[in-house]
């Protein structure tokens, strides 16, 4: 009677601990899919995933008739081989829903963009400034978020295109030289920040959504970069910023600094 009372236990004790991880893993996995749900593909990537669609779709099927009852391998490898990289540009295309929690926002500085922290540095910016600022720059990769976000609340004082080379993104030089978009903001508390897009050595478009005399807000979409680029910001001398070299940040969420 013993013996049997104590494998009633364990059996009770055992089915405690599966209900626990089915639980763990319905919480889980119910983050994970409201995870999904908050994600989109951006606007500018209709065209470019239609087109990258029928021509994936018209290669493999070619393939699939003409190679692959000859050389089943070939074929199965192309399929395989198309189907990753149609997958990295749908991925290139995501467009997450965020919006920043916190309702104070007078003064802060938000990440334009999803990236790493590449420049932290006092330079000289004379396309508006023509003075020292405090330059913070975001490099982007084939696989981060490209949309880009308004990285403070204010008004669009001046929105200018520039056209220009396609150098690497993480070089200084493709700050003044690459094709790039600048943006002006006067932030709330009287604050000019100048945010530059600017195209990489794959990039090819660069979309500005602003247009001067906007108000601007944090979690409104300031524009987009298609395939690998950086977005620079220029903060007043002597700003402290939140970011350390090397850090990721993720666009409408990282704080980069709060102006008084």
């Amino acid at each position: 009677m013993h013996i049997f009372n104590k494998k009633l236990v364990a059996k009770e004790r055992l089915l405690q601990l599966n209900c626990i991880f089915a639980y763990q893993l319905y919480k889980k996995m119910g983050k994970r899919l409201r995870k999904l749900r908050k994600i989109r593909l951006h606007r500018e990537g209709t065209a470019t995933l239609i087109w990258g669609f029928i021509v994936y779709a018209a290669l493999n099927a070619l393939v699939y008739y003409l190679v692959t009852p000859i050389c089943p391998m070939v074929g199965y490898l192309f399929a395989g081989v198309t189907t990753v990289i149609y997958l990295v540009v749908v991925n290139f295309f995501r467009c997450p829903i965020r919006h920043y929690e916190d309702d104070d926002t007078e003064g802060l500085i938000i990440a334009p963009a999803d990236g790493k922290v590449v420049v932290i540095e006092e330079v000289e910016e004379n396309e508006y400034f023509h003075d020292r600022r405090l330059m913070v720059s975001i490099f982007m990769s084939l696989f981060n978020v490209h949309a880009n976000w308004t990285p403070c609340d204010g008004k669009v004082k001046m929105v200018r295109h520039h056209d220009g080379r396609y150098q690497a993104a993480w070089l200084p030089k493709s700050s003044t030289e690459n094709e790039r978009s600048t943006v002006v903001i006067t932030t709330s508390t009287g604050h000019d920040i100048l945010v530059r897009q600017v195209a990489g050595a794959m990039a090819r478009r660069i979309v500005t959504y602003l247009q001067e005399g906007d108000e601007s807000f944090i979690d409104e979409h300031m524009g987009f970069i298609k395939f690998g680029s950086r977005v620079d910001i220029y903060l007043p001398v002597g700003t402290k910023v939140n970011v350390e070299l090397g850090q990721r940040t993720t666009g409408n969420e990282t704080i980069i600094a709060r102006l008084s």
